[in-house]
Parts: C-alpha cells; structure tokens; sequence
C-alpha cells in the first residue's frame, strides 16, 4: 500500500509532442538537454527511462520544462534535493496542484473531475483526514492481518500451473492485493476487481486501445466507483465496523466531506493499496530473474528477505515521482524557482543516484543501505501503507521460497503506458516447484 499520490496531484501530463509519435525513441546522448521530456511515458512503457535519467542527474539534475498543458514545472533527479524538498511542506506545497493530469488554472476538457483528497492538502486538513484512516495499517491490526495474507498467498501459489506459462500479474500480483484491498474495505469479495479496474484508470492515459479512450470514459466509471461507495457508506453508517468506508464514514473530519473530495480519499487508498504493491510483486519476480546470483543468494539465506523486500522497493520505484508546488521563489541547486512553479520529485531517479547507492542499477539484496530508499517519500506525506506493502512482500517471497525452486520469466514483460505508475500489464512466468 505504498501510496500517497492523488488524483488531484497526479502526473504531469506532457504535450503532445514527442509522446505520441511512432518513431523510436533516440539515444539519449543525441538530445539535446533543453529538449528532455521526462514525462513521456514512452520512456517508461519502452524501458528507455534509465539513459535519460543518467544524464539528466549528470548533467542537469534541476531540470525545467514548460508545455502548453502542464506549464512550467522543474524535474528533481538527485536524491539529495528530491529529500529536502519532500521534507519541507512549507516551502513545497501538496496543495495547489493537478486535477487528474491538468494544472490548476487550466481549463478543464470534457470528462475531467477535480477531484480533492488529503494527500493533495497541507495541514492542519492533511493531518486530520490522515488520522481518520491511519488505523487500518497501525502495528497491532498488520500482526492480526498477517494469518490472513499469508493464508491467500499460501492458496494462491499452490494454484499455480506447473511448468506452464502464465500471466503472473494477473495470477498473482493483481490478485493477492486485491483481495488486501477487499479486506481493507470489507467490500463485497465477489466484486473485488472493480477495484483493480478503478485503479488501473485513476491515472491511465486516454488514448485509442489503452485501459481508457477518453477523459468521458474515465469521469463515468469513477462516478460509478462513486455511487459504488456511497452504498457502502450508508450501510457503514448505520453498521460501522473496523474498515476503512466505516473510518471515513464516522471519522469527524471525514464523514461529511463533499462527494469528489470522498472519492479522492478513495481513489487515493484503492491506487495505495493496490498499483505499488503489485508492481513491486512483479518487479521483484522480474529483478530476481535478471541478476540470477541475487537469487542464488536468497536460496542459500532466506533470511536476506527483508533486505531483499526493501531493495526491490528501491530498484522497481513503483510510483515514478511525486509533485509539489512551490509557495515562494526559492533556490534548488543553480536553479531559481519561482512562487506557483511546479517540481517533480523524480524518486525513480533518486533511487538510481551513485552518490547514495552503489552500483544503483543492480539489484543487490545485501545492499546495507537499502531502507533508505524514496519510494515511500519523507516527511508528512511518507506512505501511511509502507509496513503493510513490505509485509504482503515479505510474507510472499517467504512462500515462494517454501515451493519452487525458481520462477522463470519466459519473456519480457508489458509495461504500463505511464510517466507516474511505473509498473507491468503483462510478465508471462513459469514456475518450477522443489522436487
């Protein structure tokens, strides 16, 4: 569950140009530091993201770009100012921000939803709405939560076919945190994937024959995930219990907000409950196949996983970045930043700086500094889930270890059309358990 990005702060939604064309993608020592978009999602579904990064960390790590969609905004691409400026909500505001990909000011297209939700707040309103749900993932429910997953990936492994390809997104990393989700919701169990499909288009990119083809698309399924809640949430009135539609239905700060602003808190923990942790338990069947002496490793030491758990988090960077905007002028390295610009932390970025980690490319299990990673961010805004994530990973790989002697990646995955949700459609696997 390792979120804290909202519909209201989402990507940056680049211009048109140089994203939807059809030519490759050049080397990115052949363009010219002014011209790197590093929201182009192209860069991410094609793989081609790392180069690009590289050079900019080297070259121009406080990076300014200005589209006609998104305005001006500066990419952050070393760890160390990515930090500060996560750690500073005063200077660097959560508010002011983006409504499902459009700057505010910008007229909104047809289909678009300004949405609200308190990861796209400052406090004292961030602080309040935080606390109404922080009880779900507290310490003392993950230890009465942990039976219950390791349950559900227990039978869910042991259903695999063996020696056969399959989808391991689907099979697995959809379905296990799905049903977390279920739980965390207590949503009717037969319609759990509705959440996995609200997920998937909170910030997917209308274009023809992806997950959605227009903004009008999106706004008429996320009413439906709207009046889907609502339901519940008349019942949770009436019959509360320890879920978090009852949290939010009786929280004090919670159970009267206006309808988009509830479904942005919605959206915002059904996206942290299920694209970061699922991406992860991909990447991490991916990473493990890629440095083979990593899992050699994990075989001869299964003590390792928790270390393991938390390297993956740092190579895979679920969630590519996150925005601020700034509240007054302000210096970032070289860079003058003026009151209202917009900044991307580029965690994926951060995670691959050689000045913190190491050969950042590899994967490396015993890395010592692995927890010291970006993906859950800093500060106020530091992912309310992070726990719950690392124990559905840790608990996962515990059973893995228990049934098969590898898992083999048969082919290189599909990857998510997407600058923000860094992740996998597709990961085709083949298990081959102990004998």
């Amino acid at each position: 569950m390792a979120q804290q990005q909202s519909p209201s702060s989402t990507q940056v939604m680049p211009s048109a140009d140089g994203v939807n064309e059809v030519r490759p993608i050049p080397p990115a020592a052949e363009v010219p530091i002014a011209d790197i978009l590093p929201v182009n999602p192209r860069l991410f579904s094609e793989n081609r993201w790392e180069e690009y990064f590289d050079r900019l960390r080297a070259e121009d790590p406080v990076h300014f770009n200005e589209t006609d969609l998104a305005g001006r905004f500066w990419s952050l691409t070393r760890y160390e100012d990515i930090k500060h400026v996560d750690s500073d909500w005063e200077t660097f505001s959560s508010a002011h921000g983006i409504t499902l990909g459009f700057p505010v000011g910008t007229e909104l297209p047809e289909g678009a939803l300004n949405i609200s939700t308190f990861i796209a707040m400052d406090p004292p309103t961030h602080d309040v709405q935080r606390k109404t749900v922080t009880g779900a993932v507290a310490p003392r429910n993950l230890v009465n939560l942990e039976p219950l997953i390791r349950s559900r990936t227990q039978e869910v492994l042991d259903s695999l076919p063996d020696n056969e390809p399959f989808d391991w997104v689907d099979t697995v990393s959809i379905e296990l945190t799905t049903m977390m989700l279920a739980t965390l919701f207590d949503f009717p169990f037969e319609d759990r994937r509705k959440l996995t499909r609200w997920s998937d288009i909170t910030f997917a990119i209308p274009q023809p024959g992806g997950i959605i083809e227009s903004m009008e698309q999106r706004r008429e399924e996320l009413l439906e995930c709207l009046a889907y809640f609502n339901r519940l949430k008349d019942e949770r009135t009436q019959n509360p219990g320890d879920d978090l539609v009852s949290m939010l239905a009786h929280g004090a700060d919670t159970k009267d907000m206006p309808p988009l602003e509830y479904l942005g808190n919605l959206l915002l923990l059904i996206v942290g409950g299920n694209d970061t942790t699922r991406n992860t338990m991909s990447g991490s069947i991916y990473a493990l196949n890629k440095f083979p002496e990593q899992f050699k490793k994990l075989t001869q030491n299964p003590a390792l996983i928790p270390n393991m758990v938390a390297e993956v988090i740092r190579w895979q960077t679920p969630l590519a970045y996150m925005r601020r905007t700034a509240n007054k002028d302000c210096v970032i390295g070289d860079k003058s930043i003026l009151a209202g610009d917009q900044l991307l932390m580029w965690y994926a970025s951060g995670n691959r700086d050689a000045s913190v980690f190491a050969a950042p490319e590899a994967l490396d299990i015993e890395r010592s500094n692995a927890r010291q990673h970006l993906s859950f961010g800093f500060g106020i805004h530091r992912c309310m889930g992070n726990r719950l994530a690392e124990m559905q990973l840790r608990v996962l790989w515990e059973e893995i270890m228990k049934r098969f002697e590898r898992i083999e990646v048969v082919q290189e995955p599909e990857r998510i059309f997407s600058s923000f949700v860094k992740g996998y459609s597709e990961l085709m696997v083949r298990v081959h358990p102990k004998k």
